[in-house]
């Protein structure tokens, strides 16, 4: 089977260059305007862009038949998702899914990636299923099971939104 990939990750990827971007022409126009634009402070100002663009980096997250990766921007982490041992949900200021596997692989994504693209869902539950029956997943079976309840739910809305049936 073919690898599957986050299908809005290249979107995501232009929508980070345009904040970073939108900030750095907003800082020198306001500096501009009232005349203190200097070469350091554009430096300071292109610096604070550059880190923005890092920090909003997303990460592209691939999976295929036995494994899920993602890639940031300086490595990429890879797990086996069909040898996996925990899958945990990390809430805060924004919710992150920690999949682990039995040889130390470690992969930390975003939901909503595996709510936009069922594609990539659907090899990870595949896999997932493989470690439940082989007993390696013992921590995560109730991350996955809302994880996939969330799918079929935004999976249903759409649909009922194209049919125009909502």
């Amino acid at each position: 089977m073919e690898p599957v990939e986050d299908r809005r990750w290249a979107r995501d990827l232009r929508d980070t260059f345009r904040c970073a971007g939108a900030l750095l022409g907003l800082l020198l126009l306001v500096d501009h305007f009232n005349g203190r634009l200097t070469l350091w402070r554009g430096a300071l100002w292109l610096t604070l862009a550059a880190l923005l663009l890092v920090v909003l980096y997303p990460a592209r997250v691939r999976a295929g038949e036995g494994w899920l990766s993602a890639r940031g921007l300086l490595r990429e982490r890879r797990v086996r998702t069909d040898r996996l041992v925990s899958v945990r949900c990390l809430d805060g200021v924004s919710q992150r899914l920690v999949l682990r596997d039995e040889f130390g692989g470690r992969v930390e994504i975003d939901p909503v990636v595996l709510v936009n693209n069922p594609d990539v869902w659907h090899r990870l539950a595949e896999d997932s299923h493989k470690s439940l029956a082989s007993g390696s997943l013992t921590c995560g079976e109730t991350a996955l099971r809302r994880i996939a309840e969330r799918v079929e739910r935004e999976t249903a809305e759409t649909v009922f939104r194209v049919s125009g049936l909502e």
